[in-house]
């Protein structure tokens, strides 16, 4: 089969890999390079698809810090050996983990209802899925492109958090959730209705498992934080919300539905302090402990 070329220049070699598998007929056009991946747009047949590939660990800037990476299980006690050494090996099973994590999020998330990119296939460290577009047909904006009135972004925030809730519900916590990994999407109308404009996420190489990992309430409390704050630029009553506690804690009393109605109020526990009392207790304990010091050298 011939090379695969982008107005007459070669396509990534990952690329020209799926190619001649078959599982993608053309390279249209590159639609962004970021910090973990560069992403094209390819024709596969008669559909148009996104094509992520996933950068080298060396050539990217994402730090997979431990908030990301604890408690994510590799199957293969041979590779969870060889990452914890930090072998050539067991950093190449270390990248295999981290871009697997976007797909099985992806699945996961799709499976459950949430608004994602549909996943096709993951080869060659390229991950196919839908194209997110515009009422053009054109690769969808980010939030962050655009501006929206006070009800419009009333009515994003709030489809926002209930995907947020969806997330949580199927046990996951996106983790850098924020205006530039939310794509502004056209839905088409049904029974030729007008269609309209909505949210569905993106990147996900840092979801979390909300029950298995320590960080995975502060993440969650950031990722509605970072929504309250961009769309309270637009519909500035949304800035008074408080949903991220309200959320976590349904979640952790086993309370929390895809059909749960939140208030965006939260009353945290106010108990004051007597910081007198406090530092009588500690001067106490320095009084015990010197006083024990004493009666050992006097015994001994």
């Amino acid at each position: 089969m011939g090379q695969c070329t982008i107005h007459g220049m070669k396509a990534p070699p990952r690329l020209q890999s799926l190619v001649e598998e078959g599982l993608i007929d053309t390279v249209v056009r590159q639609l962004m390079s970021g910090k973990e991946a560069m992403v094209f747009v390819v024709r596969s047949g008669e559909q148009t698809l996104c094509a992520k590939i996933y950068k080298e660990a060396n050539n990217r800037s994402f730090r997979q810090a431990v908030d990301y990476t604890e408690n994510r299980k590799v199957k293969n006690s041979r590779s969870a050996r060889a990452m914890a050494k930090g072998s050539r090996f067991g950093r190449q099973e270390q990248e295999a983990a981290w871009q697997s994590a976007e797909v099985d999020a992806l699945y996961r998330l799709a499976a459950a209802g949430v608004r994602v990119p549909q996943p096709f296939n993951f080869h060659d460290g390229v991950l196919l899925m839908e194209l997110v577009t515009d009422a053009h047909g054109d690769a969808a904006p980010r939030l962050n492109d655009v501006a929206f009135t006070p009800a419009q972004a009333q009515q994003h925030h709030t489809t926002l958090i209930a995907e947020v809730v969806r997330m949580l519900c199927a046990g996951v916590v996106h983790g850098d959730l924020s205006e530039f990994n939310i794509l502004l999407a056209h839905m088409p109308g049904e029974d030729g209705a007008e269609g309209k404009d909505e949210p569905v996420i993106i990147d996900l190489p840092q979801a979390v498992d909300a029950a298995g990992n320590n960080h995975a309430q502060r993440m969650l409390l950031r990722d509605v934080a970072n929504l309250r704050d961009f769309f309270g630029q637009f519909e500035p009553a949304l800035l008074k919300t408080d949903f991220g506690p309200e959320i976590w804690s349904l979640y952790q009393a086993g309370l929390l539905s895809n059909d749960t109605v939140l208030t965006g109020r939260y009353e945290r526990a106010h108990a004051d302090v007597d910081m007198q009392a406090v530092l009588r207790e500690i001067d106490d304990a320095r009084a015990e402990d010197a006083a024990r010091r004493l009666r050992m050298a006097t015994a001994g």
